[in-house]
């Protein structure tokens, strides 16, 4: 079976202060998924998965089908607040969804084949796309999965620090641990991270995570097995959220599990504020000008 891309598209964007997964960034109103799904197809992805709110269902298949009909199979799932369909019959109140690892568990009854995980509003890519269908062809397994590292210069903002999760990688190209470093940014030539008021340098190839993981469905057991312990262990800090690094960072700590850091080449950016859509539509509208994409890209 060809592998399927799942697609995190449930978060509430509260920065953004709109669906910034549905806005228009292309010359004709693409959003990033369009792009994203366009070089998923192109890679040999064989079915979209997009993981939303159930109240946005309809209006998501009003934008995606019709352009995707007849290219490559749909699917929708839903990340909700329910507790119940994991085993715990405790009432948590929570404002905001519990994170990224709870969102791909939306998808656990869904997917029974190999799988990548992309944020909705994050562009990767065809280069990350061909090597993690390369991945997931020819070499994940249950305790072999991947991620996609990206060289740390190509993530940067012109604008202010980024915080980015920075991998250390073993000598054989495997995930030893994500380091979450806040406030990095570019100091003249070189590219930093401060910590207690101390800048300290970083290697421009440093490889980062951009949250571009490849999976096989056995990750959904430890997953909620997981989640279950997160949970409870967190009923009192309403913003506390369940991550995917953490999962991987179990499974690696644990050795049930290797991750091959797949090198790209590939430049990446995103959206997290108003601020950044400029940026990002003039970056597509030169990968357009580049004949990288075409102006209609559905056409």
């Amino acid at each position: 079976m060809k592998p399927t891309l799942l697609i995190l598209a449930a978060g509430m964007a509260s920065r953004y202060g709109s669906m910034k997964q549905i806005d228009g960034f292309g010359p004709n109103g693409e959003t990033i998924i369009d792009y994203s799904i366009y070089d998923a197809i192109k890679a040999g992805f064989g079915k979209v998965v997009f993981i939303i709110k159930e109240e946005f269902v309809e209006n998501f298949k009003s934008i995606f089908e019709p352009k995707l009909n007849g290219k490559i199979e749909t699917d929708y799932v839903f990340q909700n607040f329910d507790l119940k369909q994991f085993g715990i019959d405790e009432e948590i109140e929570r404002a905001k969804p519990w994170g990224t690892a709870h969102a791909i568990l939306s998808a656990r009854n869904t997917i029974k084949e190999p799988f990548c995980v992309i944020n909705a509003d994050d562009f990767y890519g065809l280069d990350a796309y061909q090597k993690m269908v390369d991945f997931l062809n020819n070499e994940v397994n249950g305790s072999n999965y991947a991620m996609i590292g990206y060289e740390i210069g190509k993530t940067l903002s012109e604008y202010g620090a980024v915080s980015r999760g920075v991998c250390k990688v073993d000598s054989a190209g495997n995930l030893e641990e994500i380091v979450e470093r806040t406030k990095v940014f570019k100091e003249g030539d070189h590219i930093v991270y401060e910590e207690d008021e101390k800048t300290y340098p970083l290697d421009i190839d440093t490889r980062v995570s951009m949250n571009f993981w490849g999976f096989t469905p056995e990750v959904f057991k430890t997953t909620e097995d997981l989640f279950r312990t997160f949970a409870m262990d967190n009923k009192e800090n309403p913003k506390a959220e369940f991550f995917i690094p953490l999962v991987a960072e179990h499974l690696v700590k644990s050795n049930a599990a290797a991750f091959k850091v797949i090198p790209t080449d590939s430049k990446w950016f995103g959206v997290t504020y108003k601020e950044d859509k400029p940026i990002v539509q003039a970056s597509i509208d030169q990968l357009v000008k580049d004949g990288v994409y075409p102006e209609n890209l559905w056409n």
